[in-house]
């Protein structure tokens, strides 16, 4: 897999290695403006960024290689953004009808240390409360984020959802456009294309922020790796989960923190 370096401030490196309960912890979104266009649009403008409240952004996201992958199924470089302080601007094409899948691609922050235990728990340097766990190993982790979103030109289509069999992944099993409030939405969790269990996913309102409710819901993937989660009401959503594992043969770490994020929006 193909790992993209990007520049990112030292504070916001630090917390993109915490926990996902943590709520302090900075996490990844790529936004469009719209998740359904009409027949005539011609493109979907993208926000990506940092945030502890999905989606008001905090830290740019710059990544080497954002993508997008259309409805026959093909991936191209979605262009060069506009970096501001706060966020980076995309403008992507959308020449025909169908389901796009938009990436950051799996871009790697700085470097990190994290505690790892026996049991295979981990925490994050200076969140302890009384020092190093017990019988923990202090180990050099990399964070590898990814942020993605799907937006659909007409008639749906599933090319685009397919997965790449690498990194960590979220494949919808319910269709992005068919995700309604109220309803059960399902998703496969992978890793280099492989079921990923027992893997903790979050779910984040973006109306949290002004009702205070902004966890949505929570759930484990099953030794298949999917799930459901509900989005309670009308909205814009964002999935987060992490993964930390070993590094692949020859990496600068010996283990990796991966962090996915999707957002979508549930319709009334």
């Amino acid at each position: 897999m193909r790992i993209f370096r990007s520049t990112l401030s030292a504070g916001a490196a630090i917390v993109v290695l915490a926990t996902a309960g943590a709520a302090s912890a900075h996490m990844p979104y790529l936004l469009p403006g719209v998740f359904t266009l009409g027949a005539r649009a011609n493109h979907v403008t993208l926000q990506s960024a940092f945030t502890e409240d999905p989606f008001i952004a905090e830290v740019v996201l710059k990544s080497d290689f954002f993508f997008a992958k259309n409805p026959q199924g093909a991936e191209s470089p979605i262009g060069t953004p506009t970096y501001l302080r706060d966020l980076a601007v995309l403008e992507a094409a959308t020449p025909t009808e169908g389901t796009y899948r938009f990436s950051t691609g799996p871009r790697q922050g700085r470097n990190g240390k994290m505690y790892k235990d026996a049991k295979g728990e981990w925490l994050m340097v200076g969140e302890e409360a009384e020092g190093a766990p017990a019988g923990a190993q202090l180990v050099d982790v990399a964070s590898i984020t990814t942020a993605e979103a799907y937006v659909t030109k007409g008639k749906p289509s599933t090319a685009a959802l397919e997965a790449k069999g690498q990194g960590l992944e979220l494949k919808p099993v319910t269709h992005p456009s068919d995700i309604g409030a109220g309803q059960a939405a399902k998703f496969q969790l992978l890793f280099d294309g492989k079921p990923l269990a027992g893997a903790l996913i979050r779910l984040y309102r973006a109306a949290g922020v002004f009702d205070g409710k902004k966890v949505a819901g929570e759930a484990k993937t099953a030794a298949d790796g999917t799930f459901s989660l509900t989005a309670p009401d009308a909205g814009l959503y964002m999935t987060i989960v992490r993964h930390r594992t070993a590094s692949p043969a020859g990496a600068e770490t010996p283990y990796r923190s991966y962090t996915h994020t999707l957002s979508f929006e549930a319709a009334q």
